[in-house]
């Protein structure tokens, strides 16, 4: 059974979340899943796969919670998903998760970027929860482009290889399949940032950092215990440049909601999740088409029952 969040999410947070696409929820998950997060997140950074990328004095791991079994408690057992699905007003589907870990002393910022480009899904009801057992201040932030998952628009990716100066990138994309991942089942096997091939028809994302003034940027003081959630289309990055007297240590889960389809990118970075390259899925596919890949992992009280649900929580108070 999923745990109940130490309180609701209140309608203000919800409403936050869909007009500025990022709230932070405070106070939510219980000290035993905060402790359960660092047991996680130590085991998987002790013990590096094919997955994990160390980008200098940045450590990205994919899929971490595939081999991590407190991680996938995490997913399964904690208030995660019912945080989730109240913040989208849906049933939710796990999608997948990342590890990110920066060690103490100086930090490094993360470019701004948009999450859209790296996989192969779409739609509006995408979301990311962002968990860690270190408390982060408002100087190391993370931080988002308030209202920047509704400018229809999707950017470039800060990884992959340019087709306009790889010529094997080039031919890649040339050769490419419509109907067929650039990134296949293989790539779990020895995946790096630049696996991929960077789709040239996409625009770059807007200097933000040279033009702070000229954008409304949300950043908050992160504690254990609290829930970040962001949508999966907002503009976001990572403050840095300072020392930090400890490790940053995080856990990412992507979330689909009601109207998440599967969609084939040209500029694919990120693999599918494993189980799903069976299924070769097409593009517009809903992800309710593969029950056995994305259960629902929570629904509110009154979901149809004949939806497969990994994980339900009847615990919904309907008049809050």
């Amino acid at each position: 059974m999923i745990s109940a969040p130490q309180r609701a999410v209140t309608d203000d947070e919800v409403e936050a979340f869909h007009r500025d696409g990022a709230v932070l929820v405070k106070g939510v998950l219980a000290p035993e899943w905060v402790e359960l997060a660092a047991q996680g997140l130590d085991a998987a950074i002790a013990e590096p796969d094919a997955m994990s990328a160390d980008l200098g004095p940045l450590r990205v791991d994919q899929f971490p919670a595939a081999r991590c079994s407190p991680l996938r408690r995490l997913i399964d057992e904690s208030p995660v998903a019912e945080i989730v699905g109240t913040t989208l007003r849906s049933p939710v589907r796990f999608y997948m998760d990342q590890l990110f870990y920066k060690p103490a002393g100086l930090v490094p910022p993360t470019d701004w970027h948009q999450d859209t480009c790296y996989y192969n899904v779409d739609g509006t009801d995408l979301i990311r929860a962002w968990v860690s057992p270190d408390p982060v201040p408002r100087h190391l932030s993370l931080e988002v482009v308030r209202g920047s998952h509704r400018w229809n628009a999707t950017y470039s990716p800060l990884a992959g290889r340019d087709p306009d100066r790889d010529d094997d990138a080039r031919r890649l994309l040339e050769q490419a399949d419509p109907d067929r991942p650039m990134l296949g089942p293989d790539a779990h096997d020895g995946w790096t940032y630049w696996s991929g091939v960077k789709d040239p028809s996409l625009p770059p994302v807007p200097d933000i950092e040279a033009h702070r003034d000229s954008f409304d940027i949300l950043g908050w003081e992160y504690e254990p215990g609290d829930v970040l959630l962001f949508h999966g289309h907002i503009l976001h990055s990572a403050l840095g440049g300072v020392e930090s007297a400890g490790p940053r240590r995080a856990h990412a889960s992507l979330w689909a909601g009601a109207d998440v389809v599967y969609r084939h990118r040209p500029g694919q970075v990120i693999p599918d999740p494993v189980d799903l390259y069976q299924h070769r899925p097409r593009t517009g596919q809903p992800l309710v088409d593969f029950p056995d890949v994305f259960p629902v992992q929570w629904a509110p009280t009154g979901h149809d029952p004949s939806v497969p649900i990994a994980q339900r929580s009847e615990r919904r108070n309907n008049s809050r």
